[in-house]
């Protein structure tokens, strides 16, 4: 494949003088070519819809939402993994990423790692992945063997599968049930993928983890109501947001939360409700975790 004619290894004509602008025309260059981005996920928005909800399927089912990908795309999957469990309060394992080259790859690149499409079968299998996952390849070239390889043996374990690329008409499209292109055309310095590119994968993983939690009801209105208050930052955050859920004072709202073993999502459900830990507990179960049925909102 000719590397040359894909999008993202082009030479941006607007910034052909990088080298010679000074600091500020540089930084306005650079934010300039960053407002696109958001405006090229706007055109990817239905087939971002659609890949919400085959990991919301998944995420039912008992499934995993399983990031896949190599360089700075293997890197933003493992961002948004790690980020899950503390602002939803997933459980381990449940939203994961695998990166070519390993673990170590995210602090030490190895690049070579994705020109091997068997490794990522390897790690897919190493996991255990099966048909309730959902599996999304992140690709900036659209072409990575590691990725292309990884979603191929998903889809023989009838594995979900998703592709994102930035690039039109990319190869690895054809290799996943929901291809999601996202354009960000030529980078300010020619072939760095992490820039728009890097920025344009972030905002779709940002947007396939929290609407899918949002669909699974981890989220009440618009507050992260599934936190897990592991610091002080977090343990702040959920006293005000089941205050705010709620209506209640602040001392009401840290009664609560203490009195539910520091869950702000049982807390809330007691003071909408007017039920104790236990009965809040047993309506969220019932309600499989929505927090307006739970408390007899809906």
């Amino acid at each position: 494949m000719d590397l040359s004619a894909l999008g993202t290894e082009t030479r941006n004509e607007r910034t052909a003088d990088l080298d010679r602008m000074p600091v500020p025309d540089l930084l306005e260059a650079m934010n300039a070519e960053d407002r696109s981005v958001a405006l090229a996920v706007r055109e990817a928005l239905p087939r971002i819809g659609a890949a919400v909800d085959l990991i919301t399927a998944s995420l039912r089912e008992g499934g995993r939402l399983v990031y896949l990908g190599a360089g700075t795309s293997g890197r933003i999957g493992l961002l948004d993994a790690v980020e899950c469990p503390p602002t939803f309060g997933t459980p381990p394992g449940q939203v994961v990423a695998l990166v070519a080259g390993g673990p170590d790859a995210f602090a030490v690149a190895a690049e070579g790692a994705e020109d091997d499409p068997r490794g990522a079968a390897a790690d897919l299998d190493r996991i255990g992945v099966g048909a309730r996952d959902t599996v999304v390849g992140l690709t900036a070239s659209g072409r990575t063997p590691y990725v292309v390889g990884g979603l191929d043996h998903a889809r023989s374990l009838d594995a979900r599968t998703v592709a994102v690329s930035c690039n039109r008409d990319a190869v690895v499209s054809g290799h996943a049930d929901v291809a999601i292109e996202v354009v960000t055309g030529p980078e300010v310095l020619t072939g760095s993928t992490r820039l728009k590119a890097g920025s344009a994968q972030k905002m779709v993983c940002n947007m396939l983890s929290t609407a899918s939690m949002v669909r699974l009801g981890k989220v009440y209105r618009n507050l992260m109501v599934d936190v897990r208050p592991t610091n002080d930052k977090l343990t702040d955050r959920a006293r005000r947001i089941v205050a705010q859920a709620a209506g209640a004072d602040p001392e009401t709202a840290a009664r609560a939360l203490e009195a539910a073993g520091g869950h702000a999502k049982t807390a809330v459900v007691m003071l909408l409700a007017h039920c104790d830990a236990a009965e809040a507990a047993a309506r969220l179960d019932r309600s499989g975790g929505d927090v307006r049925r739970a408390a007899g909102l809906d």
